[in-house]
């Protein structure tokens, strides 16, 4: 059965679930960054998931990456899947900026998170649901 990880619960918020992967927004407010969880039970590798469900994943990572981009006016694109910490696999996407705070460096171990504020959080959660409802995805608030 799957289940996410605690630290990932711990650092993030439930945006929704697309046709494969479970979206999270981390709580990070310096920065637009997505995590995408494939649902699938006991997953540590992309390799082991069916071919199938390697082609999802990458269109889903395609798909919100793109919208993240275009929405954001993102200079680039960070698109990482280390589970050095957190095991289960986990896709980050991040927009990054020349004039973000860990610029060009990766975002990790730069600064320390800074979480959102509950009425940011909200707005963020709407538009992040309004960006990739035409992208499939089944909203938190309705699952």
């Amino acid at each position: 059965m799957f289940e996410l990880h605690t630290q990932l619960i711990k650092d993030s918020v439930m945006v929704g679930d697309l046709s494969l992967s479970r979206v999270l927004l981390c709580n990070d407010s310096q920065y637009p960054w997505l995590i995408l969880v494939p649902r699938r039970a006991d997953v540590v590798e992309l390799f082991q998931l069916s071919r199938i469900d390697q082609q999802q994943l990458l269109d889903e990572i395609s798909a919100v990456s793109a919208a993240l981009a275009g929405h954001f006016r993102a200079d680039k694109m960070n698109v990482a899947a280390l589970g050095n910490v957190v095991p289960q696999l986990h896709v980050h996407i991040i927009a990054r900026f020349k004039e973000d705070a860990a610029w060009p460096r990766p975002v990790w171990g730069v600064q320390p998170a800074v979480a959102y504020a509950d009425e940011t959080l909200q707005q963020r959660m709407t538009e992040l649901e309004q960006l990739l409802l035409p992208h499939g995805l089944q909203s938190a608030r309705s699952l």
